[in-house]
């Protein structure tokens, strides 16, 4: 019994006809398109922004935002071919069954659910964080044993958004994607707005130098757990700017950009999954490219990224409030505080699908795989995601870890990138809606940039990373090969009598 059986493609297909496991189909190319944007524009763009512009790359933050989108059109090329060739739920998990086999298949389940619950926790905690600030405009202030739980007892606005982000993705995807509609049209008014009104404040003086030489590292950044796992291996001196901390910012910001993926899990739920999962992944990721290359040369014309609060929350509202444009920063923490809320919904949606899929092939409990019968969905695993999402998000702190997202991320378009060359060898023969162009090189150069990227993170993050998938090699020996339906399958072939001969 191989631990890298596969999952055929068309079993895969025929699974989704279960009655008690089948998805609805209501989601049109407009509505991934969003659901994309809507993820991807987020705590990337109201927060990272700052901290990247302050500690790595200066005014060249529009770089590491080009680098870091370059490397995920790459693996978007990849996500979308198999996304319509293999139209299931579960994204990578689901692709990475059909070509490398269980075992990995395993592995890039077991990250995703990394990726996709602590990123909805980081965010909901995201959403705290504005919308306290939204409220002190309005003189009202929360105690901060209830509103934080890095300097309190609990954070209960991150676990309230959690448990109502829940409910609505219980309620059906197409409720969900409305909800979702009208929040991303608000977000996009004040990113655009941030964009306007920054262009006639710029100071071109801040952009010089935009690459800033480089600097040795702070004294206190100066351990493996703190420096870029890259400058260890190679026993280079830590350092910040130039054009090495250009491209450790674009794995800093990759984090702004997890999400375009979350399309590839719907595919299940898509009319037209060969038409529509392709245009929504590819437009979804164009658009944000763009809104945030221009936002991040507007925070950085605005002030001097030598001025910029590498901690701060709210740098944009800080960049306008530098240059004297007093309204802006509440209309950002509006807009902030209320699309925080999508992404942190559209994140939980992944992982429910994800789970959703590992549950249906037994690699989880199948009882998590139940579809609810008025709504479609698959609620038991989204409950039981919102209550772990709504737990980290009121008792953990998670401001480090932004980067165990980002490598998770990483690593799971690293394999895509990789699978869609195996399935273009192996089953050349499957219809596929969307091809890649030059697949064996784009595939190459997106794996080797993963790569790259990932090991621009800290030694620190590595280590939590492999502790992480550490534990999931334990859950799989222990439940998920022993449950799977390709094992129990192999064992029913194996004790079956053999055929009579006459």
């Amino acid at each position: 019994m191989s631990l890298f059986r596969t999952k055929s493609v068309e079993q895969s297909i025929a699974d989704t006809d279960e009655p008690d496991h089948r998805l609805r189909k209501e989601l049109s190319a407009l509505d991934l398109t969003v659901f994309g944007v809507g993820v991807i524009i987020g705590a990337g763009i109201f927060v990272l922004t700052g901290t990247v512009a302050a500690s790595n790359a200066g005014p060249a933050l529009a770089v590491s935002f080009v680098i870091a989108a370059v490397a995920c059109g790459l693996a978007a090329l990849c996500y979308a071919e198999l996304a319509s060739t293999v139209p299931v739920a579960g994204s990578a998990y689901t692709f990475s069954f059909a070509t490398l086999g269980e075992l990995i298949a395993w592995i890039i389940g077991w990250d995703l659910v990394l990726e996709f619950t602590v990123g909805s926790a980081a965010l909901s905690t995201g959403f705290s964080a504005y919308l306290q600030e939204v409220l002190e405009l309005v003189d009202i202030t929360l105690p901060e044993q209830i509103s934080s739980a890095a300097t309190g007892v609990v954070d209960l606005p991150a676990m309230l958004v959690a448990l109502l982000v829940t409910w609505l993705l219980t309620r059906g995807t197409k409720f969900s994607s409305r909800f979702n509609q009208v929040v991303v049209a608000i977000k996009l008014v004040v990113v655009v707005a941030v964009i306007v009104v920054g262009i006639a404040h710029i100071d071109p003086s801040n952009w010089k130098p935009f690459i800033p030489d480089a600097q040795p590292a702070p004294e206190s950044g100066g351990g493996f757990a703190d420096v870029p796992l890259i400058t260890s291996l190679l026993g280079l001196e830590p350092a910040v700017f130039g054009v090495a901390g250009v491209i450790s910012g674009a794995a800093i910001v990759f984090f702004a950009f997890i999400g375009f993926d979350i399309v590839a899990t719907t595919a299940e739920e898509a009319r037209n999954p060969q038409k529509d999962v392709p245009i929504g992944i590819l437009g979804s990721l164009a658009i944000v490219t763009v809104l945030y290359a221009a936002v991040s040369l507007v925070v950085t014309g605005l002030q001097s990224y030598r001025d910029i609060d590498p901690d701060s929350a709210a740098p944009l509202a800080d960049a306008f409030d530098a240059a004297g444009v007093g309204w802006m920063p509440e209309l950002i923490s509006v807009g902030a505080c209320i699309g925080l809320v999508v992404v942190a919904m559209i994140l939980m949606l992944g992982q429910s699908r994800v789970g959703f899929a590992m549950a249906r092939d037994g690699l989880l409990p199948r009882s998590l795989a139940k579809v609810h019968p008025t709504y479609g969905t698959p609620y038991r695993i989204t409950i039981v995601t919102g209550v772990a999402v709504a737990a980290l998000a009121g008792f953990v702190d998670l401001g480090t870890l932004a980067h165990l997202v980002n490598i998770g991320t990483l690593f799971a378009f690293l394999l895509v990138s990789i699978g869609v060359v195996v399935l273009r060898r192996t089953r050349p023969d499957l219809p596929r809606g969307f091809r890649t162009p030059v697949a064996p090189l784009v595939a190459a150069v997106s794996t080797v940039m993963c790569l790259y990227l990932m090991l621009n993170l800290t030694g620190d993050t590595w280590i939590r990373f492999l502790a992480w998938m550490a534990i999931g090699f334990v859950v799989y020996f222990a439940y998920g090969r022993r449950h799977s339906r390709l094992h129990q399958a192999d064992r029913a072939a194996a004790s079956a009598p053999p055929p009579r001969t006459e």
